[in-house]
């Protein structure tokens, strides 16, 4: 399996070659050369696949190149040793909680498993690899988790002052060792711009061997197909057409859902759900793609004006509208929506949903109004406790405080304040030459 850019000016690499560069050298994102559909079999025997197995046979094609067999599978049952239980809601709505790793958001399978693939990979580097992240609340804690002590790499991790939970600023700067953290005067755009922006400046790049962590990184990106496919497994025997809605910032979680949909996955619908930073939403009303600045909102991760991973579900689907709006539905919520949609159901079912969870809620009832028969999952991407704030002034509740949580509580923040790219740059150099 090769990956090519999709600005489609540069060289086609191994898998190998894609982790490690994460962006390639015409700055267009890597995808793979072919999608392959795994064997009917595989469907009508899934449930009797263990985690372990659905995810390997899911993943194999793309990386069995560059990682053996017998690896492959170590890596994987070191990334999946949580469950991803399908709660039910109501009689045709359940969430898929992703949220039962170490940092407790769906980003901890990605991180771990490009770390892992970047630990094997970086025994035959001669240089020390650093990982440039942005994070506009759980990609830092998962990826600073999941790279926690990995030889021969470091990790620097650019987030918006101010813009992230507590629970997800004490996950990303209080772990020390191999991980720093850049408190960044600024939004999440900021951040991903500064970030973008390191990996065009070929003096920095020529000191240093950079790559990124974010979902741009095909190894962040491709495992978040396994979610999808493990809902499916607890839902076969059920015989109903699904629909996923999951909240999108990036779009890299909803674009491997899609992915997993290539590989032959049976699934009636996609829902794209935003909170106001609404320019797929607005994309899919009127065909233009309009990157605006992000705005803040109670679901932080998803406060992103220019989602990266679009460009890869416009491949997918050959940049052909017509056929991509019969798989997809996107709709934007605001705060105030959200919170009421919180209030409902948890005073319908007692289930705490937290501000992203309710907005994936929200997409979904609003596609069942027209889709009679349609069981629907959305994605329940982070525990509640992470937002404790909005889940306390909104509900008058406070979830237990889980153990992945409560050992964060009483570290020291260790943070870097910076506030151009310029001094991202100096920080970068300097820490290279250490």
């Amino acid at each position: 399996m090769k990956y090519f850019s999709l600005n489609k000016k540069a060289p086609k690499v191994s898998f190998r070659e894609a982790v490690i560069r994460g962006i390639a050298p015409d700055r267009g994102l890597y995808f793979p050369e072919e999608i392959p559909q795994l064997p009917l079999s595989f469907f009508e025997n899934i449930e009797e696949k263990s985690s372990h197995e659905i995810a390997y046979e899911a993943i194999h094609p793309f990386v069995k190149e560059d990682i053996p067999d017998q690896e492959l599978m170590r890596i994987i049952e070191k990334v999946l040793d949580f469950d991803f239980p399908l709660v039910p809601i109501d009689e045709n709505t359940a969430t898929l909680e992703l949220f039962h790793g170490p940092t407790m958001a769906f980003k901890d399978v990605g991180a771990r498993f490009m770390a892992n693939c970047l630990g094997y990979f970086s025994g035959d580097e001669q240089q020390d690899i650093t990982v440039l992240v942005a994070t506009s609340g759980d990609t830092g804690g998962a990826v600073a988790n999941g790279f926690l002590g990995v030889e021969g790499v470091k990790v620097v991790i650019l987030y918006p002052s101010g813009k992230v939970s507590d629970i997800q600023e004490r996950q990303l700067t209080t772990l020390g060792q191999n991980i720093t953290a850049l408190e960044v005067d600024g939004t999440f755009d900021d951040c991903q711009r500064m970030v973008k922006n390191a990996f065009l400046d070929d003096d920095l790049l020529s000191q240093m061997k950079l790559t990124s962590a974010n979902s741009i990184n095909i190894a962040r990106w491709l495992p978040q197909m396994f979610y999808f496919l493990f809902a499916y497994k607890q839902m076969k025997s059920q015989g109903k057409e699904l629909a996923f809605s999951v909240p999108s910032g990036n779009f890299g979680n909803i674009c491997a859902g899609m992915m997993a949909f290539q590989l032959g996955m049976p699934v009636k619908h996609f829902v794209a759900a935003t909170n106001v930073n609404d320019t797929v939403p607005q994309f899919m009303k009127t065909r233009s793609y309009d990157p605006k600045p992000s705005t803040a909102t109670i679901s932080n991760a998803m406060d992103v004006g220019d989602p990266s991973n679009f460009i890869r579900i416009r491949e997918i689907y050959k940049d052909n509208f017509d056929v991509l709006k019969n798989h997809l539905h996107s709709y934007s919520y605001t705060d105030e929506a959200t919170r009421k949609a919180m209030k409902h159901v948890y005073n319908s079912t007692g289930y705490i949903m937290d501000p992203h969870g309710a907005v994936g809620y929200l997409g979904l009832k609003k596609y069942m109004e027209t889709h009679d028969g349609t069981y629907g999952i959305f994605l329940e991407t982070a525990h509640p406790i992470k937002f404790l704030d909005v889940v306390e002034s909104t509900l008058a509740v406070s979830p237990e405080m889980p153990p992945q949580i409560a050992q964060l509580m009483h570290r020291d923040k260790q943070s870097i304040p910076i506030k151009d790219y310029q001094e991202l740059k100096e920080f970068l150099t300097d820490s290279n030459t250490v």
